[in-house]
């Protein structure tokens, strides 16, 4: 039986707290720390101050296939894979990192963010798990999150080659036209 390390048991903490205040499901904080199901359960409710979320969390490669969530999680996951390079960060706390670092270009760019933290975390899961991959533009070069098959020889983004209809509302950002 090994011996518990308050200093452990203190980072697991922060940490479950740090991804609370981003907003993260509870099946997130089970999966990244080593705290109890209880344990986790009241420390979201202390830091949130209400109850966790029910339900499943989603499951589908195809919402980060689609035009706007593709661009939003592809500026995610190039953060994420750089700073996955570039220092050495534990996965989820560069998960952490390169969402808050999204979050804060999104909000300069004055622009609603359409990724969550649990999308990010699964974004990564999909990757890791070779169901999502990176594709290469090949007009501009950037690199976006496409199914693993995609022939990048003549891959065009969603930024170069937008769909017909993007933008086009009001909603969007389109002006209206009488």
């Amino acid at each position: 039986m090994s011996a518990k390390s308050v200093l452990n048991d203190s980072r697991q903490v922060e940490r479950a707290v740090s991804l609370i205040e981003l907003g993260a499901r509870l099946q997130v904080l089970e999966s990244e720390t080593k705290l109890s199901y209880e344990r986790l359960l009241r420390l979201y409710k202390e830091v949130a101050g209400r109850s966790p979320s029910k339900g499943q969390l989603p499951f589908s490669t195809d919402w980060f296939l689609t035009w706007q969530p593709n661009i939003h999680a592809s500026l995610f996951l190039n953060t994420y894979e750089y700073l996955g390079k570039a220092s050495a960060l534990d996965d989820i706390d560069a998960v952490m990192k390169a969402f808050k670092l999204y979050s804060e270009q999104i909000a300069a760019c004055g622009v609603e963010p359409l990724l969550s933290i649990t999308r990010a975390w699964r974004l990564v899961k999909f990757i890791d798990a070779h169901m999502l991959a990176m594709t290469r533009c090949s007009r501009c070069g950037g690199q976006f999150i496409t199914d693993p098959y995609e022939n990048a020889r003549h891959f065009v983004c969603g930024l170069c080659e937008p769909p017909a209809r993007a933008g086009k509302s009001v909603a969007a950002g389109g002006i209206l036209l009488h």
